[in-house]
């Protein structure tokens, strides 16, 4: 049983894009705090790109068992950037888990959400999924909210209306992100369901929606260190642009930083 790593069935990812989306996040100022560290489980990253370098990030391969993380999709970068531009302070660890060609086991997956928590992660992005999934998976989700930690994941690009994993699996404890276009609607190909959380700015997929997101959970989280990771989930759910409602299209709505963070500072 595998994954993939999401990208909609259409041509057209443009990596400059990057810099517009992660700007959506990178106005929020927040109080300091020590970092958090994010983990981005993807097909690796071009750590010389300026955004992840300044990050210094710490890096692992779960297949060779090394420092290596050279991307060869491409995917993984573009990912990290947005991660990198949109956190503030938190700390970057890059973990390669996908293929070249962007597909994942669930073994290698596992082992890479199993890795980033034992290594400190407090938020995981996951910007992969599949319509199935497996004992193991399941395994490593639980291990990963068991030990405190904030999963994000991408909630697919299918133009279904069917579960898509791991996303599905998070339940209050994560944030299973859609996608929204330019104009603030859902994005064709974001897909829907019960167990979609909330949504971001994603044009060229849910795999970057899904990064903004693992930020903004950084910024609240740094704003208010005391917080568990359910409890950043509610901030940021309710101070969506739902106001409290959700739907099966974009959950609780598309996520508001500052307002999230302006949530728990006023409840700490």
């Amino acid at each position: 049983m595998g994954r993939s790593a999401h990208v909609p069935s259409r041509p057209g990812l443009d990596t400059r894009r990057v810099a517009w989306l992660g700007a959506i996040l990178a106005a929020a100022a927040v109080a300091s705090a020590p970092p958090l560290t994010i983990a981005v489980i993807d097909t690796g990253a071009n750590v010389r790109v300026p955004e992840i370098a300044a990050k210094r990030p710490a890096t692992y391969d779960v297949r060779s068992r090394g420092r290596g993380v050279r991307d060869l999709n491409g995917h993984g970068t573009v990912v990290a950037s947005l991660v990198a531009r949109a956190s503030g302070d938190a700390r970057l660890l890059i973990i390669r888990a996908g293929s070249s060609s962007g597909a994942f086991s669930d073994a290698n997956e596992a082992a890479a959400i199993r890795y980033a928590v034992d290594r400190g992660a407090r938020i995981v992005n996951l910007s992969l999924g599949g319509p199935r999934t497996s004992a193991v998976e399941r395994s490593a989700i639980r291990y990963a909210i068991g030990r405190a930690a904030l999963v994000v994941a991408a909630a697919g690009d299918d133009y279904a209306n069917r579960p898509e994993y791991p996303a599905a699996l998070l339940g209050a404890s994560g944030l299973a992100v859609a996608a929204v276009t330019g104009a603030g609607t859902r994005a064709p190909f974001s897909n829907m369901g019960p167990w979609v959380s909330v949504a971001a700015p994603g044009e060229h997929g849910t795999s970057f929606a899904a990064p903004l997101v693992a930020a903004a959970a950084a910024r609240v989280w740094s704003a208010s260190p005391r917080l568990t990771a359910r409890q950043v989930v509610h901030a940021i759910e309710q101070t969506a642009s739902g106001h409290g409602t959700r739907t099966d299209e974009l959950g609780y709505g598309v996520i508001d930083v500052e307002a999230a963070v302006a949530f728990v500072r006023g409840i700490s």
